[in-house]
């Protein structure tokens, strides 16, 4: 488990083929691997991954084909900055919310907009991922925790703090590019909780019309649609 507070700014090195998938390498000389073994794991951009080497400072990593094709690690290059995160140690302060590390999907970055001192910053998530996003709810980009301030469809507003922006990637955020999302992974669990014994059903949770809830359904269970017209 992760809180969505990035510990550092990592340096992709290298993201090598090796026997199907990729292996990468990130120089990470602002983080303090003390406490730290081979086989713990560690958030890049979001996604966790499993330590297999450590130096004094870095780290290598296997990223399985799975990963490459659902997250957005297989689009960097040689340079490129990482948000990096260690898993969080039993006792430890959250700071941000419970984070699993396991990316629901990729997104991608409308605009960008000043606002005083911070950046308001709009994204497009995947259709299937906007009943989960909220406002005032919360959101991981990158590894990043933050607070949805707004939200229009599928696309949605975070506002970021100059402290956030300069010791993140979004220091290098530009319209137009990727980045990987985790929805609030209460939300996921509560609407299988309440599809009940019908989460066992063919489909269910797959993302079509019969497996997940539905205001139909909603209402079949007796809750209130407030969807039409009010006195």
């Amino acid at each position: 488990m992760f809180t969505g507070i990035i510990e550092s700014l990592g340096t992709l090195d290298t993201l090598t083929p090796s026997g199907g998938d990729r292996r990468l390498h990130v120089s990470a000389p602002g983080l303090d691997f003390s406490g730290t073994h081979l086989g713990d794991s560690i958030a890049v951009n979001g996604v966790c991954l499993t330590l297999t080497d450590l130096s004094v400072d870095g780290f290598t990593a296997d990223v399985s084909r799975e990963t490459l094709e659902v997250t957005t690690l297989g689009d960097l290059g040689r340079g490129d900055r990482v948000n990096l995160e260690r898993a969080l140690a039993l006792g430890d302060r959250l700071g941000g919310h419970l984070v699993s590390g396991h990316v629901d999907g990729v997104g991608e970055l409308v605009s960008m907009e000043p606002d005083a001192r911070s950046t308001r910053v709009r994204f497009r998530a995947p259709a299937a991922l906007a009943r989960y996003i909220a406002a005032k709810g919360s959101i991981t980009i990158d590894g990043t925790s933050l607070t949805v301030n707004r939200v229009e469809g599928a696309e949605f507003e975070v506002n970021i703090i100059p402290h956030t922006r300069d010791l993140t990637r979004f220091s290098v955020y530009a319209p137009g590019m990727h980045v990987n999302l985790e929805v609030d992974l209460i939300a996921r669990y509560l609407e299988r909780l309440m599809l009940g014994d019908r989460a066992a059903d063919p489909g269910a949770g797959a993302g079509d019309s019969g497996g997940t809830l539905s205001e139909d359904w909603l209402a079949e269970q007796g809750f209130p649609n407030h969807s039409g017209p009010r006195d």
